[in-house]
């Protein structure tokens, strides 16, 4: 019997196809990459033609090892990585790490993809192998390339001209653009005043509806267009005396159409608006249905390859769907022809189909004893979209009402608008959300027609007020990067955590603001390398990329054209002075950091000297702001684009810090400052005023008057001690929030204990301080060190520590940092998953071991990895399908 070696990325995925393929077959895990390309300069070559050195990590080294010990003993190889440009690169780096290793010795080596982990997929792919696809890895090759390039080039100069600036990247720069001009927007925004006139009015027959002022003495009125409450008062005095007459009554027939199944970033927005799944977790709860739950004794894929921008679907799964409905709803459900979509997203490249439930009969109910809780809600939302896409029209009638109100010979216009749901179809199952939109439903108006006489019930002059736009969620963010050709799907998580990552943007109530230091080097970014940030440029980058992957440019070529100009950029913004930057800087952010007080005074003069004015500076610690008048005046204050929390420009105080209020005790003025140690609260001025840390979890850009009211309370006494009768205090330190009994103090774990913490709680802390307890880092409380949240799907612990930079999880060798503003305490394993999937994607895929967490490999071993120079020729090249990732 041939013995063969299979090569996949999961264990478990490894586990599940080696039963079905049974005697004959070894089933191997790569656990994903096993080269990549060094963290350093000369690991991507322009003057060598772009000639890339990939080198074998200590894991890759090992997983090479074990396939090439498997190969030598076998008949074949064949490559079953996942269907997308990334997988192929996977296979392709496998291959090429082996052929450097001599192992094949013209062993023949088979490539195969399947969309589904169900026994039926993998063995129509096993059927029918093929080559690696050049071109795939060839616009694989470009992007990491092109990313490499970026990141090598252009983050040494931010750390030159910009301290505290941590990095840029292709898509991540031009995603925080997105982000940043969205609050330029806002703080650019004026508010501007409107008046509503409605009109409550009833049929002959005593049948209530409203109507809203459209018209006036043969002039349209629009939204915007009473802007005061004289005009509003004296619509309503006119309608108030009016007679209401019908003048026209229009029914239309409308329909709503279902939406497509679920690509990859429509899953993203939809768990995020329905769920609240961050995009990380989406898809590492897909990637968990994707590779299958153990069901009767065997494991199988509950949904399709989850990496997609395809909408189409199987012939023979649109036909299981379309049985399904018919079987479980009436026949009014079930269309008379299929329905068949085609994507709209820009750059849409992958031949994959939509992700979709493997078997459309296995509905949630029955699968939700072999899921977790948000695996069967996730697993819910696909098989819902799925089902719903196959299903009839909703079909609605929308009527208007126009109404004529004469008063003494004025004619006003009013208008009813009504909609009524006459067959619900799809809608029974499913309906799409939309954070920002507003709500377009209306109610079932009265049967009226032309000429009929409606009454006065009362009229209402309403006040309104303009808003600005609102901030990206991460589900409208993604959907905005999609529309202009921003990045690709599977890439939408991984640039989103690095943004956090790098304390580029925040997360408040759901809605992403930009950190001051996002915004410092987004300027920068626009003011110096204009073209790399600009959203067409980038999109026809992506372009330029599928056309690599379908083989109509040389991967090469496209390198060229990109690092002729690129280069003379980077060269251009090293010769720039400081004087330079800084004018820059200040052209782009001065209307947001010097904001105009309505006063008439010049919003940058200096309030210490008068006679300079204000500006941006660069010192060692990051920007401050700073007098022109320097030496002669040394006024500065911490640089901070602190707002309100819609965006809009709070009160400051003469020193240009935040001013969240008076405390009503002392009069005094609270504000919110940027100090050399972080944010702080300050009570008045003086020469020792009382000041206090910000706790864990909150941020300058949300903190309101109360919340630092009680941070000046601190520290506050929990009570007294039993025994010897000292004050227990409660506070925050250097090190974060503790208890205190004399001399003795213990730290808090959770930012909000400082508040609430109770004596018994206190007691135990301090005692168990005193008792030697404590452990690094002066933890005492709350979860241990190393406290074990549970097992990873793939195998080993998922581990919560204490770290000197703060608290992480640990998987095998995988280390991720918790994000910033999240509470330790309220961790659970899914979310130290979402975590750790992070943290995987932001570093190219690297995983650890599989089993019990071990010690991160030698580095001696990692020194002894191979570094190789990738083939300049190809294997034979074959039809390449669309790919979507890159």
């Amino acid at each position: 019997m041939e013995h063969k070696v299979v090569v996949v990325e999961s264990p478990a995925k490894a586990k599940t196809i080696n039963k079905y393929l049974g005697r004959g077959y070894e089933v191997i895990a790569s656990y994903g990459h096993v080269r990549d390309l060094p963290p350093k300069d000369g690991s991507v070559d322009p003057d060598a033609d772009f000639a890339m050195l990939w080198e074998l990590d200590g894991r890759g080294s090992k997983q090479i090892s074990a396939i090439a010990s498997a190969v030598k003993d076998a008949d074949s190889l064949i490559l079953a990585t996942d269907p997308d440009r990334e997988g192929e690169a996977i296979s392709w780096h496998i291959l090429e790490a082996l052929k450097a290793r001599r192992v094949l010795k013209g062993k023949p080596v088979e490539r195969v993809t399947f969309n589904a982990i169900t026994k039926d997929a993998v063995a129509h792919a096993m059927a029918n192998p093929r080559e690696i696809d050049q071109a795939l890895v060839d616009a694989y090759l470009a992007r990491r390339a092109l990313d490499y390039l970026v990141g090598f080039q252009l983050s040494p100069v931010l750390w030159r001209k910009l301290p505290g600036a941590r990095s840029a990247g292709r898509v991540q720069s031009v995603a925080l653009r997105l982000v940043c001009d969205r609050e330029e927007e806002i703080e650019r925004f004026v508010t501007r005043e409107y008046w509503s006139l409605v009109a409550s009015l009833a049929t002959a027959k005593g049948e209530a509806f409203e109507a809203r002022l459209a018209g006036a003495d043969g002039k349209k009125i629009t939204k915007l267009d009473v802007g005061t409450k004289a005009e509003a008062e004296a619509f309503k005095a006119a309608l108030e005396a009016a007679r209401f007459t019908v003048q026209s009554v229009e029914a239309k027939p409308a329909k709503r159409h279902p939406y497509p199944p679920f690509t990859t970033s429509t899953l993203q927005m939809e768990a995020s608006r329905k769920l609240g799944f961050a995009p990380a977790i989406a898809m590492r709860l897909a990637q968990k249905l994707y590779e299958g739950v153990e069901i009767g004794g065997e494991t199988t894929g509950l949904i399709t390859y989850m990496r997609t921008d395809g909408v189409d679907m199987a012939p023979e799964a649109v036909s299981a769907v379309r049985r399904f409905i018919g079987r479980e709803f009436a026949a009014e459900y079930l269309p008379g022809v299929p329905r068949a979509y085609s994507t709209k997203a820009k750059n849409a490249q992958e031949a994959h189909e939509a992700i979709r439930p493997t078997d459309i009969f296995r509905v949630p109910a029955a699968m939700k004893a072999y899921l977790s809780n948000d695996e069967y809600r996730l697993y819910e939302l696909i098989w819902k979209r799925t089902l719903a896409s196959q299903m009839e029209s909703a079909r609605m009638e929308r009527t208007t009402v126009d109404i004529l109100a004469e008063a003494g010979g004025r004619k006003l216009d009013l208008r009813a608008t009504g909609q009524v749901v006459l067959f619900d179809g799809f809608l029974a199952l499913y309906q799409e959300t939309d954070e920002d939109a507003e709500d377009e439903e209306g109610k079932r108006l009265p049967a009226m027609k032309a000429g009929d006489a409606v009454s006065k019930k009362a009229i209402a002059a309403n006040q309104h007020f303009t808003e600005p736009p609102p901030r990206f969620t991460e589900a409208t963010l993604i959907k905005r990067m999609e529309e202009l050709g921003i990045g690709r799907p599977s890439t939408y998580a991984a640039t989103l955590a690095t943004l956090r990552d790098r304390e580029y943007v925040a997360i408040d109530k759901k809605r992403l603001v930009p950190e001051d230091k996002g915004r410092i080097v987004t300027a920068f970014l626009e003011s110096f390398f204009a073209r790399y940030v600009e959203f067409g440029f980038t999109a026809d980058l992506e372009n330029d990329l599928d056309r690599i992957s379908n083989a109509e440019v040389d991967w090469r070529e496209v390198l060229r054209d990109f690092w002729k100009d690129f280069k003379a950029a980077i060269e251009s913004a090293k010769e720039r002075r400081t004087t330079e930057v800084l004018d820059g800087l200040n052209d782009h952010l001065g209307p947001a950091i010097f904001r105009d007080k309505g006063d008439g005074s010049n919003p940058r003069a200096c309030p210490k000297c008068g006679s300079g004015l204000l500006s941006l500076k660069l010192g060692k610690l990051g920007p401050f702001i700073g007098c022109s008048n320097y030496p002669e005046c040394r006024y500065t204050r911490p640089f901070s684009m602190a707002g309100g929390e819609d965006g809009s420009a709070e009160g400051t105080d003469d020193n240009g810090n935040r001013l969240l209020g008076k405390d009503p005790a002392t009069g005094l003025d609270v504000t919110a400052r940027e100090g050399r140690f972080g944010p702080f609260i300050q009570l008045g001025e003086g020469e020792k005023p009382k000041r206090a840390s910000l706790a864990k979890g909150m941020t300058l850009k949300s903190l309101t008057l109360e919340e630092a009211l009680a941070l000046l309370s601190l520290p506050r006494e929990v009570g007294k001690d039993p025994t010897s009768g000292e004050p227990i205090l409660a506070g925050i330190g250097k090190y974060g929030p503790y208890v205190q009994r004399g001399k003795t103090y213990a730290n808090l774990d959770a930012a909000d204990d400082v508040f609430t913490v109770g004596m018994n709680r206190a007691i135990d802390l301090i005692a168990t301080k005193e008792a030697g307890g404590a452990k690094r880092f002066g933890r005492t409380g709350g979860a241990p060190a190393g406290k074990v949240l549970g097992a990873h799907p793939d195998g080993g612990d998922v581990t919560l520590l204490d770290g000197r930079y703060g608290a992480y999880v640990k998987w095998g060798t995988v280390n991720a940092t918790i994000p910033k503003g999240a509470n330790k305490d309220e961790l659970t394993l899914e979310g130290a998953l979402g975590i750790i999937a992070a943290r995987i994607e932001a570093t190219g895929g690297v995983k650890p071991a599989r089993g019990k967490a071990k010690a991160p490999a030698k580095k001696a071993a990692a020194k002894k990895a191979p570094a190789e120079k990738a083939e300049a020729k190809a294997p034979a090249k074959k039809a390449a399908p669309k790919a979507k990732k890159g």
